[in-house]
């Protein structure tokens, strides 16, 4: 019988097993894909000798954790590698916005857009540069997070605080008009702000764009050497070196519960696995309180609650093997790994606009990835080995691109809705499509078929928005780790702090864990101390 028992073998659960191990529990690790990784995964199906990332990609945030670089991957064999520049916002005009990890060459590139960009840049980086190290430490550790809230609030106070407090729930559009004269700063901040489901007029995207944008300028937007599945391949390798094991092909159907606790888990072959002290859920929110937990064990109101859970969007990824470099009108972009493609701050606006009313839209915003251009052992020489992917609703009303796409995604719709994308490239990138050796699509249905957490393709386990962030997440009054059920915590992106590649909401529940037993072999203690007294008093 292992110590605890961790559903779910993505970053998340794998940093969890990884942590108690560390503490010398033993830990058994379940996962339903044949492989493990979840969202964190390369192949070759595209086209051999083209190392292709299913799902994500790019790790600003894997780069800052404190959670990762404490696990030392690199001694087991993981690397990180960078394009010449992080990221290129191109415009149809033929500018462009570039952020780069020298801050004067993202300076020099807004101050083209307007003279005195470059310096609203450095302003917005100086802010960063002095409470960086707080922030960071709030954003990884469980909320509330007192310590770094309370260094940051006597750092705040000290500095103006409510003006920044102010400039990080304003709209990422609002932001951008305040900081920037030209079109350029207000590209990043935007950009950066809808990698999540966030309109440049929602509230708390400015903070968004703007922690995004500060993370690929201090740390860039690194990828693993040789794809994205060799950061799980070391955590997997850490895992076990440390005596931790790893099941795959082993799907859950249902968390055991006997007395209010948490006991185990039963396989969809029938065996009961059963867990010392703790069960880790590296799951949804969804599914751990509405398939894995009989409903008895949870209260009325998280039930009524999470008939509220909103979803991020659903999204529609696009994979390439290229015979040559893209042909961007704009040359920086040729250097950056991230490519973000949407004609100004305007056309975001139009195609969040869409999504919120329920429509395919006909430009969609698109990220690209070159992932030889940033790891050039993803391809043959002279090749590309790219992706890109947009967002597209979950229920959809009604196609704004007239061609009849109803959500079905049928092999029509995937084709028709693929060449949307390559479509959207070509505006920025004249004679992309003739460089297509071979492509394959993902569809909401196919992302969530490769890894169930991804809800009809929603990649952030649920939505960014502020209702559903800090003590909302994953509903009202939660924020933490711990569940209604002893003994079972939620060890996925639904937990805070989100979604994203830096395991914090699997360390996070493995320090719950840690924490509840010591608490629990120190009652028992105490317990028993108190026993012995009384009896030593009657006697």
């Amino acid at each position: 019988m292992p110590d605890a028992v961790v559903v779910g073998a993505g970053p998340n659960g794998l940093v969890a097993a990884n942590l108690l191990a560390d503490a010398g529990w033993s830990v058994t690790v379940l996962e339903e894909q044949p492989e493990p990784g979840g969202a964190v995964r390369h192949d070759e199906g595209v086209a051999p000798g083209f190392a292709n990332d299913l799902f994500s990609s790019f790790y600003p945030l894997a780069a800052a954790s404190p959670v990762l670089a404490g696990l030392r991957l690199q001694d087991h064999g993981l690397r990180w590698a960078h394009a010449p520049h992080v990221l290129a916002h191109p415009l149809t005009d033929g500018t462009c916005a570039v952020l780069d990890r020298d801050v004067g060459t993202t300076a020099a590139s807004l101050d083209r857009f307007a003279e005195g960009d470059g310096d609203a840049w450095r302003r917005l980086h100086d802010v960063w540069d002095s409470y960086r190290a707080d922030i960071l430490d709030a954003l990884f550790t469980p909320f509330p997070p007192v310590r770094a809230t309370a260094r940051l609030a006597l750092r705040l106070r000290a500095g103006g605080g409510l003006r920044l407090a102010r400039t990080l729930v304003l709209p990422v559009r609002r932001l951008g008009e305040e900081e920037f004269r030209g079109a350029g700063g207000r590209l990043l901040l935007a950009g950066n702000a809808l990698h999540a489901d966030l309109a440049p007029e929602a509230a708390g995207s400015g903070g968004f764009g703007w922690l995004m944008s500060m993370l690929g300028q201090t740390y860039g937007f690194p990828v693993p050497v040789g794809g994205a599945g060799a950061l799980t391949t070391a955590l997997v390798a850490r895992l076990r070196s440390r005596g931790g094991t790893l099941h795959c092909g082993r799907r859950v159907d249902r968390i055991a519960v006997r007395d209010g606790r948490a006991v185990g888990v039963r396989t969809a072959d029938g065996e009961t696995v059963a867990a010392r002290r703790a069960v880790l859920a590296d799951v949804s929110v969804p599914a751990l309180y509405g398939d894995l937990i009989e409903p008895a064990h949870v209260p009325d109101q998280v039930l009524a609650d999470l008939r509220r859970f909103q979803w991020d969007f659903a999204t529609f990824k696009v994979d390439w093997a290229l015979d040559g470099p893209v042909p961007w009108r704009c040359e920086p972009a040729s250097l950056a790994g991230t490519v973000h493609l949407a004609d100004g701050v305007d056309e975001l606006t139009r195609f969040a606009a869409q999504l919120a009313m329920r429509e395919v839209p006909d430009r969609p915003f698109a990220l690209f990835g070159q992932m030889t251009t940033t790891d050039p052992t993803r391809s043959p020489r002279g090749t590309e080995s790219a992706w890109a992917y947009t967002h597209v609703p979950h229920d959809v009303r009604a196609d704004a691109g007239d061609q009849g796409i109803t959500g079905s995604w049928d092999e029509r719709e995937q084709r028709l809705m693929a060449d949307r994308v390559e479509q959207q490239v070509e505006r920025f990138a004249p004679g992309f499509r003739a460089l297509v050796r071979a492509r394959r699509v993902l569809a909401p249905p196919t992302l969530q078929s490769l890894d169930a957490n991804l809800r009809g393709g929603a990649i952030n386990g649920g939505t960014t928005a502020m209702h559903q962030q800090l003590l909302f997440r994953p509903v009202p009054g939660t924020g933490r780790p711990e569940t209604p059920v002893a003994g079972l915590y939620l060890a996925s992106a639904g937990a805070h702090p989100g979604g994203g590649v830096h395991g914090a909401p699997g360390a996070n529940a493995a320090r719950a864990a840690l924490r509840r037993h010591r608490i629990e072999g120190l009652t028992r203690v105490q317990r028993a101390l108190t026993r012995r007294d009384r009896t030593g008093t009657k006697r």
